[in-house]
This record gives structure tokens, sequence and C-alpha cells, in this order.
């Protein structure tokens, strides 16, 4: 018989919301009693004598990274399953316990074999699932993709790349202006593929108009609003506007890249104020250099320089080329939206965990700090730096 863990500290992210000194046992792969340490020694639980002392350490829930791109030097769009590997790995250990792998517009050819090569580590439980940016997007706002790999709506294609992955696709950013909108979501339909809009010159009708057809047949997200379509003007609101307006309505659940590069601090506090966290998911959009040094590294099919932390596309006179993915983890994300945008510690946390659990349906076994879940569990320090973490009850990487 498995001897049970007894983790103490600050709990944050349980079904009731923080408590200041408290208590989650994990037994096996399930966490089987969360609560106050003083109520832990009427608790049906092992001997309280074995209760741990009181610390400062903050006890999370494993996070959950709907848009990651890779890490550790590994691009999931350009490595193979080692290097995938690799990728999740250290995300893990950095306290993303639960990851989309994403990959970006390619050639059929290509998106057929990473998207097998995927789904291998979804079978082996290294990732949730895959998440495909592309190719159905704006070149206007392509961003760092190649715009020799983005095409017109191809639900042919989509399925076929369904079918390399073996059913493992989880999410889809496209343009909402891309041709065969409502066929490619009938496809997303049917295979359970979350709707993410994003990479879009679209207007502000056009959006709102695509948001109301996919949020009738379930959730719809927006793709790091903000970055990859045009900014926010009061007489020109685009896309920004319409997702604003149907994350306040409780329709669509959108991303943001907290990460200080992507977004001012002040607009991710603002975008919390407006929707709340329950419509929020953070996201790191993390690319190969995260936890790596500055230097040359490659997004799909392009060039990246890594300089002070900050992914730009390469170009040839030396110029400053566009943001190219992020290089920070998940937990990164989590401190700068808390200690530099101002939002409180339990906000963030939802939007990093509840949040994207939801936005994939795993909600009921995911994303929170309740008996019976997954026993997916961050332990930082104070200031949300990473101390120990348990994937499915197990340690994943050392204890620092």
């Amino acid at each position: 018989m498995t001897e049970s863990l007894v983790l103490r500290g600050t709990v944050v992210g349980d079904s009731s919301g923080s408590i200041d000194d408290g208590i989650v046992v994990v037994d096996g792969e399930l966490i089987s009693w969360v609560g106050a340490a003083k109520d832990y020694a009427l608790a049906d639980v092992p001997d309280p004598a074995d209760v741990p002392d009181a610390t400062d350490c903050v006890i999370l829930p494993g996070l959950i990274d709907v848009h990651s791109h890779g890490a550790a030097g590994a691009g999931f769009p350009n490595t193979d399953a080692a290097g995938a590997r690799v990728a999740a790995s250290h995300h893990r250990e950095h306290g993303t316990t639960g990851l989309l792998a994403s990959l970006v517009s390619a050639p059929r050819a290509d998106l057929m074999r990473q998207a097998a090569m995927l789904a291998d580590l979804v079978e082996d439980g290294e990732i949730l699932g895959i998440h495909l940016e592309g190719p159905f997007i704006n070149c206007v706002r392509c961003g760092a993709q190649d715009p020799a790999a983005i095409v017109s709506g191809d639900p042919d294609l989509l399925e076929e790349v369904c079918n390399a992955a073996r059913g493992h696709v989880r999410s889809m950013t496209l343009a909402p202006e891309t041709e065969n909108f409502g066929k490619l979501l009938d496809v997303m339909r049917r295979r359970e593929i979350l709707p993410s809009f994003g990479h879009t010159d679209a207007d502000a009708a056009t959006t709102s108009t695509r948001i109301g057809q996919a949020a009738r047949s379930g959730r719809v997200s927006a793709t790091h609003l903000f970055n990859g379509m045009p900014p926010l003007h009061h007489r020109s609101p685009g896309p920004v506007a319409a997702c604003l307006a149907a994350a306040g309505r409780g329709e669509m659940v959108v991303e943001l890249i907290a990460d200080g590069v992507h977004l001012a601090p002040e607009t991710v506090s603002m975008v919390f104020d407006t929707v709340g966290a329950d419509q929020i998911t953070l996201v790191s959009d993390s690319m190969a250099a995260a936890g790596m040094a500055d230097g040359n590294y490659q997004l799909g099919a392009l060039d990246v320089v890594v300089s002070g932390g900050v992914a730009r596309l390469a170009t040839s006179d030396g110029s400053d080329g566009a943001i190219a993915g992020g290089t920070a983890r998940l937990l990164d994300v989590l401190r700068s939206t808390v200690f530099d945008s101002g939002v409180e510690l339990a906000d963030a946390v939802t939007a990093a965990t509840r949040t994207p659990a939801t936005l994939l349906g795993l909600h009921d076994s995911h994303g929170s700090l309740t008996a019976g879940y997954r026993a997916d569990i961050l332990v930082t320090d104070r200031h949300l730096r990473p101390v120990r973490v348990l994937h499915g009850g197990r340690a994943a990487g050392k204890e620092i």
C-alpha cells in the first residue's frame, strides 16, 4: 500500500478558494483530502502526527498551458519525439503539469508527420493533446508564421491532420474570415476540437458572427488576444472588441500571454478587471528558447533570434523582426501576472488552472485542489518560484 503524502502551506485553488494554513493529502495518483490544518486531526486521513510543520510555501493545482511550441532547445514543430519529450518534461518540472503541444502553419506533409509524432506523447501521458495554430489564418496577421504555408480553409486537410493525430487534436487556431469557415467548424464539432480565433484581420462584426456560430455548439477561445490581430481603435474596434465583449458575456475565453513582452502589465490587469478570471486562460506561447540562453533558434520554417530573453524573427538588415513566441514558462507568466500586473493570486491561479481545464473539458479531474481530482500539484515559495511538482502523484524533477 502506498504511503500518503501530506503537503502543508497556503492552499490556493481548492474548491472553496484559499486556505491560509492548509493541508493537501495525496494517495497514489489522486488527491484524497484538502482542508485547514486545524481540521486535519479530525479528518479521516492518516495519523495526524504525520502532519508537517507550517511553512510559507504556496500549494497550487498543476498549471495547464493550452498554447506552447516547446522549451529547453526543442520546438514541437521542429523536433523529433525525443526532443518533444524533453520540452514537455521541462515545462512539467517548472509546474506545467498539463500541456497542449502547439504546431504552426506548415506544408501538409510536415503537419501530418508532426501530428503523428505528438500523438505518441499524448498516448504516453506526456501531454494533454495537440494545438494547431494554423494553417487557416490570415497572412496579413501571420506574425511569426511562414506566409508560404498559410492556406485557405480546407476541411479535407483538417480531416487528414486529425487522422494523423489519431484523434488527439484538442484545439485549432483559425481566422474567422477564412474560407469554408462553416465546414471547418463542422469538422471541429464532430472531432470535439476547440475553435480558437486568432491571426486575423477581421472586423468586429465578422468576428462576433463567427463567435456566435462557434459558441452555439460549445466552448470557444481567442488565441493570444491582442497579438496577431489589429489593435483596438474606438472607430474600428476589430476582433479585440468583439472578443472582449463575448468574454464579458461568458461566451468566450481569451488567452493572454502575460509575460511582460507580448502585453503591457496594465493591459493584463484591464482584461482581468473587465471579464474576470473565469474567462481568461494564461498561456506561455513558449518556443524552443524557453529555459535557454539568448541565441539562434527556429520556429517552424523561420529563423528566430533571442536577445535579452525576447524572441524575434531574424531579419537580413538586423532590424527588429516580429515577436516569435515566448521564452517564459507558464509559472513565469503567472508570476508576472501577480507581481507586475497586480492581479490577485487566486484570480491568476484560476486563469492558469481551472479555466483552461474547463476549456478542455477536464474540469472534473484537473485544475483544482479537490478530493478525487488527479494529483497534479505545484508547490512554490512565496515568490512563486517552484519548490516541488507532482504529476499524477509522482515527483516531476527534483525538489528544490
